[in-house]
């Protein structure tokens, strides 16, 4: 005869872990608290939750150095008041970084106003291409990449991105004509020569 296996218990009956019941306490009776001291001190409640969650994830890891009973509020506020300070830190840095970017991009971009006529055309033109077109014609023409290392920026064989390119450039010439049109120019040979310098 046989015995068959009993099921398993149901969730509620498994033994739980003391560390995982003590942390269900400790989130459940400070949660509210923590909550409030973060979200009086960051400007968007998304930064409260996460300083919250980090410092209950600090609460997991070390579980055993947490001391019992009302201390481990106290313990959980100095953890959140050490997050906190990590997270403004991390703020301040990429608010420096932002800045610096910021100083540098206003070096090396150009002045959008002293655009000619034909570069117009060509982002218009641009404007009017597919995603996948536009960034194929700006991979090549503008960031300089040759068609092989282009497809490797794409995931693509090399043989599909020349098929691609050439269908790309085509309609970009027919969108810049059609731009031109628009605005009353007629296409002439510097629209013709600013799309072949793009390749």
């Amino acid at each position: 005869m046989t015995s068959t296996p009993s099921p398993p218990a149901p969730v509620a009956l498994r033994a739980v872990p003391d560390h995982e019941l003590r942390f269900r306490e400790l989130f459940d009776d400070n949660f509210r608290r923590l909550l409030g001291y973060a979200l009086r001190r960051v400007n968007s409640p998304e930064d409260a939750a996460d300083i919250v969650a980090e410092t209950m994830l600090v609460a997991w890891r070390r579980m055993d150095e947490v001391p019992p009973d009302d201390a481990a509020r106290l313990y959980l506020f100095g953890v959140a008041r050490r997050v906190l300070a990590n997270h403004r830190r991390g703020e301040l840095r990429r608010d420096r970084l932002a800045e610096r970017l910021r100083l540098e991009l206003a070096e090396v971009t150009p002045d959008l106003t002293s655009l000619s006529e034909s570069t117009e055309a060509i982002r218009a033109g641009l404007e009017k291409l597919s995603d996948s077109d536009r960034e194929l014609i700006m991979l090549t023409g503008w960031d300089g990449l040759d068609p092989r290392e282009a497809a490797v920026v794409l995931g693509v064989p090399a043989r599909t991105v020349r098929t691609r390119l050439h269908r790309a450039r085509s309609r970009l010439r027919a969108a810049i004509g059609d731009v031109a049109s628009a605005d009353g120019h007629v296409r002439d040979d510097q629209h013709a020569q600013a799309v072949q310098e793009e390749r």
